[in-house]
C-alpha cells in the first residue's frame, strides 16, 4: 500500500524561498565554499571583496580616491568617499536581489558586479550588518541581522563626507570559528591598488597605493629573484600588461578583468599567451616552440570589458568572447594590442630584445636536454596511473568545469607517509572530495637540484602527475594540498622535504594558497563519560582540569595510532589546517637555504619570519 503522504502533492507542497533564505540555505552558490579563513578562497574573504568591489567601482567612475578598511577581531568596516547610494534606494540595494546601479552601462561601463547579488549575500550571511550612505550632508543608516531589517535612522550633519560605510560581522553559525588572516587581506588590497593607480587604501592604519600599476605588481613579486630583462610595461585603452622572464620553473601569470582577479584565467589569458608567442616569432622571424617563448615568463594582464561574463559567481574565470557590443572580440583586441605595442617596444629597446632572445634559447636548450628523460618518465607515470597504489583518488576534481564552485573548492589531497597513516586517512576520508597520496618514506631532498630530478625520481614524478601540474596550475586536480605527517622529528623532516619540493619547482602553488599542514591532536584525554582531544600541552592541561581525577591520557606519536573511526572527526568539516603562507618579498633560494642547508641554528627563527604556518585555532 502506498504511503498517503506521497500522494499529498498539492499547492501546499510548492514553496518559494525569499532572497535571504535561499542565500543562507545555499551559500555556496553565491560565495563558493564557506571555510574558516584558513584558505585564501574561503567565504569570509569573498564577503569582504564584494563590499570593496562596490567602492572600487566608484573610484573607477571617478569618485572617491580613498577607501578605509578596518578588520578588528571578526568585525569588518569599509568606508569609501564616492557618491554614496541614493538614500531612498539603500534598502533595495542591500536586500533585493537583482537590484543595483550597474545594469545601465552608461553609469557603470566596465564594473564587476553586474547581477546585484554581492552585497545582498554579505547581508544575508552576516550576524550583524549595517550600511550608511551619505549624500549632500544627509544620510541614512540601516541595520540588519541575517538579512532581516532591524532598524533605520536618518543622519544629518554638515561635516559628513559623501560616500558609503558598511560594517558586517559574518554569521558564526555559517562560518564556523572563522578568522581573517592579515596576509590574505593585504594580498587582496595590493591587487586593488595595482589595478587602480592613484587609489589609496588604508587597511588597519597601513597605507597601500601604487604609482605604476601592474609594473609595481611584478616589481614586488620579483624583487628578490633574478629576472632576464627589465619589466616591459605597456598600457592602452582598456588594457594594461607587464612582462618579464625569470628563472623559475613554469609560467606565472596574474590576470584581471574589470579589477577582478581571474585566478583561473579564461579567454583573455588564452589570447594573451597566444599573442606573446605570435609577436615574438614575428619579431625574431624564427618559428620558436611556444613553450620555449613562455617558459619562466612572469606576466600580468588587466582588461576592462563591457558586461563581462564569468563562468561562476566567484568570478575567477572569464567566459566572455566579446569586448563590447560592437563585435570586437577579446582575442582580436589583445592580439592587435600586443602585436603593435610589444613589437614596437622590442624595436626601441634592442638590449631588452637581445636578453629576451637569450632567455628563449636557454629554455630551448633546457627543454631538449629534458626531452629524453621526460618521455620515459611520463610513460612510466602513465603505466603507474593505471594501477597506482600511491594515489587513492576521489570523485570530484578542482579542474572539472562541470561541477560548481563549492564542490571544486572542497577538493583536497592528503600527502602522507607510510601504510599505517595513509590507511587511517583512506578509511576515514570522504571519497567524494578527499584523495590520498602515500609516500613510501622520506622524499629526496631536492634543494639545489634541477627540474630533471622531478622526472628522474619516480615518487616526485608520480606526485606531479597526481596533482596534474606538469604544465602549470591551469589543470590542478585538487584545491587543497595537505601535508599530513606525524608530529615528531621524522614527520617534521618530511614536511620540510615536501615544502622544499613545492617551493623550488611549484612556488605558485604556495603563493596561491593551495598548500596546508594538517593539524591532528597530540593527546586524547578521557574518562568514562567524556573524551577530549588536545592539540598542545595547554589544551591537554585544560582537559585534565575539566575531567578531574579519574582520567587517562593517550599520546599520539603518529597518525597511524589514531583509529579510522577517530580520524574521521579530524578531517571532516571541523578539519584544522595551517596554511603555508609564503611572503613573496623573500628569496625562495634564501628560504630553502635555511630549510635544507647547514644553518641549523638559524632555521627555526628564519622559518618563523619568512614562511608562516598560520595557526587557525
Amino acid at each position: 500500500m502506498k504511503n498517503n503522504n506521497q500522494n499529498n502533492y498539492n499547492e501546499d507542497s510548492i514553496k518559494s524561498l525569499d532572497w535571504k533564505e535561499h542565500i543562507r540555505l545555499r551559500p555556496g552558490m553565491y560565495i563558493g565554499k564557506l571555510g574558516d579563513g584558513s584558505s585564501i578562497d574561503d567565504g569570509i574573504y569573498i564577503l569582504l571583496k564584494e563590499i570593496v568591489d562596490n567602492s572600487i567601482d566608484e573610484y573607477v567612475m571617478g569618485f572617491g580616491k580613498r577607501i578605509d578598511i578596518k578588520v578588528n577581531d571578526n568585525s569588518v568596516i569599509v568606508r569609501d568617499y564616492g557618491r554614496g547610494i541614493p538614500l531612498k534606494k539603500v534598502e533595495d540595494c542591500v536586500s533585493k536581489i537583482n537590484t543595483g546601479g550597474k545594469y545601465d552601462s552608461s553609469a557603470f561601463k566596465k564594473s564587476v558586479g553586474l547581477n546585484g547579488v554581492g552585497t545582498k549575500a554579505v547581508n544575508a550571511l552576516s550576524d550583524e550588518f549595517d550600511i550608511q550612505s551619505f549624500r549632500d550632508n544627509k544620510g541614512v543608516k540601516l541595520t540588519f541581522s541575517k538579512g532581516i531589517k532591524i532598524n533605520e535612522e536618518n543622519i544629518t550633519g554638515k561635516s559628513i563626507r559623501n560616500g558609503t560605510r558598511v560594517r558586517f560581522i559574518p554569521d558564526n553559525d555559517i562560518f564556523n570559528k572563522y578568522r581573517f588572516i592579515d596576509e590574505y587581506v593585504e594580498n587582496q588590497i595590493l591587487y586593488y591598488v595595482y589595478l587602480n593607480s592613484g587609489l589609496v587604501i588604508n587597511y588597519n592604519d597601513k597605507k597601500f597605493t601604487s604609482k605604476e600599476g601592474l609594473k609595481d605588481l611584478l616589481l614586488k613579486n620579483t624583487e628578490n629573484q633574478k629576472v632576464s630583462y627589465p619589466i616591459i610595461h605597456l598600457k592602452g585603452d582598456d588594457i594594461e600588461v607587464a612582462i618579464t622572464h625569470g628563472f623559475q620553473y613554469g609560467e606565472e601569470y596574474y590576470s584581471f578583468v574589470n579589477g577582478q582577479n581571474t585566478s583561473h584565467g579564461g579567454t583573455h589569458l588564452a589570447a594573451f599567451r597566444e599573442a606573446i608567442v605570435r609577436t615574438v616569432r614575428d619579431y625574431y622571424k624564427k618559428d620558436f616552440d611556444a613553450s620555449d617563448i613562455r617558459a619562466s615568463i612572469i606576466a600580468t594582464i588587466s582588461l576592462r570589458i563591457q558586461n563581462p561574463i564569468f563562468e561562476s559567481q566567484t568570478k575567477t574565470r572569464l567566459g566572455s568572447t566579446d569586448m563590447n557590443d560592437k563585435g570586437l572580440t577579446v582575442r582580436v583586441f589583445i592580439n592587435e594590442f600586443i602585436k603593435n605595442n610589444l613589437d614596437d617596444y622590442l624595436h626601441k629597446n634592442p638590449d631588452t630584445a637581445d636578453l629576451l632572445l637569450k632567455r628563449i634559447l636557454l629554455s630551448e636548450k633546457e627543454r631538449k636536454d629534458l626531452a629524453g628523460i621526460k618521455k620515459i618518465a611520463n610513460q612510466r607515470a602513465k603505466t603507474a596511473n593505471l594501477h597506482n597504489k600511491k594515489l587513492r583518488d576521489c570523485k570530484l576534481h578542482y579542474n572539472d568545469h562541470k561541477i560548481n564552485d563549492e564542490q571544486k573548492l572542497s577538493t583536497s589531497i592528503f600527502i602522507t607517509e607510510g601504510d599505517s597513516a595513509s590507511g587511517s586517512i583512506t578509511k576515514s576520508r570522504n571519497v567524494q572530495n578527499q584523495a590520498v597520496f602515500s609516500l613510501r618514506g622520506k622524499p629526496l631532498n631536492s634543494f639545489g637540484l634541477t627540474k630533471k630530478i622531478v622526472y628522474e625520481n619516480e615518487e616526485f614524478n608520480l606526485l606531479q602527475h597526481a596533482l596534474n601540474i606538469e604544465d602549470g596550475l591551469d589543470n590542478l586536480r585538487y584545491n587543497q594540498i595537505i601535508i599530513a605527517t606525524d608530529a615528531d622529528v621524522d614527520g617534521m623532516h618530511i614536511r620540510l622535504l615536501l615544502l622544499t619540493f613545492f617551493l623550488q619547482f611549484y612556488p605558485k602553488l604556495v603563493r596561491n594558497g593551495h598548500l596546508f599542514i594538517l593539524k591532528t591532536p597530540l593527546f586524547r584525554v578521557r574518562n568514562n563519560k567524556k573524551t577530549i582531544y588536545a592539540y598542545n600541552d595547554f589544551e591537554k592541561n585544560k582537559a585534565i582540569d575539566e575531567l578531574g581525577k579519574n582520567y587517562e591520557i593517550t599520546r599520539f606519536k603518529g597518525l597511524g595510532e589514531i583509529s579510522p573511526s577517530e580520524f574521521k572527526n579530524f578531517i571532516n568539516k571541523n578539519i584544522k589546517l595551517e596554511p603555508v603562507i609564503y611572503k613573496g618579498n623573500t628569496s625562495i633560494h634564501d628560504v630553502l637555504s635555511y630549510y635544507m642547508g647547514k644553518n641549523t641554528q638559524d632555521r627555526q627563527r628564519f622559518i618563523i619570519d619568512n614562511l608562516k604556518l598560520e595557526d587557525t585555532l
